[in-house]
């Protein structure tokens, strides 16, 4: 029977996932996660999430592509109650609702990419040291409804663990 693996056996390398600076804008981290793609055990994937780094190299969030789309949102809207943002997209609640001029959601999507994407990312909400338990690992990502989490060693970042590489292991292992 297979020994049972610690989190730094599944880590992609911190080198190897796509980043971006916390200074960088909306619309650079879009070319950045549309661009990314990885290769674990050879199974390719597109990430989810970008880390962001502040200047001195240190991991101060991740930015996921739904933070990136919520980032998007023209100012307009945005200021809006929630309700009031879902009616203008709810045809069934009125056919009739005159529709959003075009021009005027392209120029807010276009001024709010210009936003640097600290305005949105989300706080490291976990960290694991590369020497946990699966068990661990699982039992932060449910917890914390997280998809990736930065691992350490000797108190230095050297990567992240993915949900899906940790599904992956579970399903080998009920299998």
């Amino acid at each position: 029977m297979e020994a049972w693996k610690q989190v730094g056996d599944l880590v992609v390398p911190v080198d190897r996932y796509p980043s971006v600076r916390d200074h960088t804008t909306l619309r650079e981290a879009i070319e950045v996660i549309e661009s990314a793609q990885l290769e674990v055990e050879l199974r390719k994937s597109l990430p989810r999430v970008l880390l962001v780094f502040d200047e001195i190299n240190v991991l101060v969030g991740t930015l996921r592509r739904r933070d990136i789309m919520r980032g998007l949102e023209p100012k307009f809207l945005s200021s809006q109650p929630l309700d009031y943002r879902k009616k203008l997209f709810d045809v069934e609640l009125d056919p009739n609702l005159s529709e959003l001029p075009y021009d005027r959601l392209l120029r807010g999507i276009q001024e709010q990419a210009k936003r640097p994407v600290s305005d949105v990312m989300r706080p490291i909400e976990a960290i694991l040291q590369a020497d946990d338990h699966y068990m661990k690992a699982m039992y932060e990502m449910v917890s914390g409804n997280l998809s990736l989490i930065p691992v350490i060693q000797d108190e230095q970042l050297v990567g992240v663990l993915r949900s899906v590489d940790l599904f992956h292991e579970m399903a080998k292992l009920v299998r």
